[in-house]
C-alpha cells in the first residue's frame, strides 16, 4: 500500500464514499470514519442505498473531503464489507473515540428512531 495514499486520511473528519450502482454509475457520499491498522470504519443506517450498493459490489473508492463532500484528496480504491457481532460493536467504539459528544447525539437519535445500523470496513487495495 502507498503510504501517501493512506497518510492523506490522517486527522481527517469526513470521507467521500463512492459506492456503484449496479450500472456502474458512481454515488459519492460523506461519512465520518475511523481508521484503526490500516482498514477505515464507518456505519449507516442498515436500510441506506449505500449500504445495498456495498451488499451487491463491495468495490469502493475513498477519499478524504469535508463535511459537504468537497474531496481534499486523492482517491484510493478498496473493498468494503458489512460487520457484524464483535466487529460491529468496535467500529462504534473507534468512532465514540473520535467524535466524542456528536456520535454521543447521533447513537441518541438513532435509539430514539429506532433505526438499525450497519458497520462497514474498508480495506485498501
Amino acid at each position: 500500500m502507498n503510504h501517501d495514499r493512506f497518510a492523506q486520511f490522517a486527522g481527517q473528519k469526513y470521507l467521500s464514499l463512492e459506492s456503484f450502482r449496479k450500472n456502474g454509475q458512481g454515488v459519492r457520499t460523506p461519512v465520518w470514519f475511523a481508521e484503526e491498522n490500516g482498514i477505515f470504519y464507518f456505519y449507516s443506517e442498515a436500510e441506506s442505498f449505500k449500504v445495498k450498493r456495498i451488499r451487491n459490489n463491495p468495490t469502493v473508492r475513498i477519499a478524504p473531503c469535508d463535511v459537504r463532500g468537497n474531496v481534499k484528496g486523492e482517491w484510493v480504491e478498496g473493498t468494503a464489507r458489512v460487520l457484524e457481532g464483535d466487529d460491529s460493536r468496535r467500529v462504534h467504539e473507534l468512532l465514540n473515540r473520535k467524535y466524542h459528544l456528536l456520535k454521543w447525539i447521533a447513537n441518541l437519535t438513532a435509539k430514539v428512531r429506532r433505526h438499525r445500523r450497519a458497520e462497514v470496513a474498508i480495506r485498501l487495495n
